[in-house]
């Protein structure tokens, strides 16, 4: 790489995108690479503190930036994503469908670890929309060995994609609200406005809605009715605190099904209930969904859409970020929590 004063860089021509930066209001390219110098770009140039440019001679061992990061994001993703064009470098990877982000995070670590690559995405097991950006990639230096992008490709030869959006299927989901408040018509039931709501952004189809009190046997008819007409999913809502009068959880047990989990470390929503009956999933939704505008509902319901059921593992791995910070401004799904 030969080094040349800027007075002398007239007709030379950029070998990679020049940052200009104008605090506060600008950060972008300020020349392109393939850009060829002239006389009036030589003050602009001085001004983003370029005093000297650079010809390179790019060995056959070597890769330039721009070439690096669309064979890392080729390597990294699946049928779901498409990229950008590098800039400043940079390649942004974008979901082409709605769906569930899956970052295998061990592979991950792996191409982190790597050195000179850098990958940064959301978090694994957040839902995304169409067109949302997932993931950015680049390399450090403007220049990389051949090797080291070919040992990235290798760790994703083994793994598979890095990065993939698992699509929602649409779902038959019935409903099992409980309480005798609700049962005996002391208070209004709320859960269309707070549960069914959220089931219309995934395009589901509230199949039945069954009103029930606190009784585990008829929480458990209720459940085996829904299961019975063709519900795909089934929620339960309230009765899952530890109180001796909620039993909505003895219900579910009563129904037949496998509780696979009870509690969990995610706030809102830590007296949440995953269990299944056969093959349909069954979740036990806290009593916060009716007060909380994002809880471990939100969290979820984009897994079993995604025909995910998680485990009581993944349950208990969902403590890190599983804090929300109930922020003024929510704008689902931006932070690790899905708010």
């Amino acid at each position: 790489m030969k080094e040349i004063n800027v007075e002398d860089a007239v007709g030379t021509v950029l070998a990679h995108d020049m940052t200009r930066i104008i605090p506060g209001k600008f950060k972008g390219v300020g020349f392109k690479r393939g850009h060829v110098i002239t006389e009036a770009d030589i003050p602009e140039l001085l001004k983003i503190g370029k005093k000297h440019l650079y010809v390179m001679d790019i060995a056959e061992d070597q890769l330039h930036e721009d070439d690096a990061a669309l064979r890392i994001a080729h390597a990294l993703c699946g049928d779901s994503l498409r990229w950008t064009e590098p800039h400043e470098g940079k390649v942004t990877i974008i979901s082409k469908i709605k769906g569930l982000i899956k970052i295998d995070v061990g592979a991950l670590l792996k191409i982190n670890s790597l050195g000179e690559i850098i990958v940064a995405t959301h978090k694994t097991g957040m839902p995304c929309k169409k067109d949302q950006i997932i993931a950015e990639t680049r390399i450090i230096p403007l220049l990389i060995a051949r090797s080291r992008i070919e040992e990235l490709e290798l760790i994703t030869g083994v793994d598979g994609p890095v990065i993939q959006i698992l699509p929602y299927t649409k779902r038959l989901v019935g409903l099992v609200v409980t309480g005798s408040e609700v049962y005996e018509g002391l208070i209004e039931d709320e859960s269309d406005r707070f549960i069914v709501s959220k089931l219309q952004g995934y395009d589901c189809e509230l199949v039945q809605k069954i009103v029930v009190t606190d009784d585990p046997g008829m929480i458990a008819r209720a459940i085996r009715q829904l299961r019975d007409s063709g519900c795909e999913v089934i929620l339960t809502t309230g009765g899952l605190s530890v109180d001796p009068d909620d039993v909505t959880r003895m219900g579910v047990r009563e129904s037949g099904a496998e509780i696979i989990s009870y509690a969990g470390p995610v706030l809102p929503g830590a007296m949440f209930l995953n269990a299944r009956l056969g093959g349909v999933p069954i979740l036990g939704l806290p009593a916060c969904v009716f007060y909380n505008p994002r809880t471990i509902y939100d969290l979820m319901l984009p897994r079993i859409l995604a025909g995910e059921q998680p485990s009581s593992g993944d349950i208990a791995a969902m403590g890190h970020g599983g804090l929300c910070l109930h922020c003024e401004a929510c704008h689902f799904p931006a932070c690790s929590f899905g708010r």
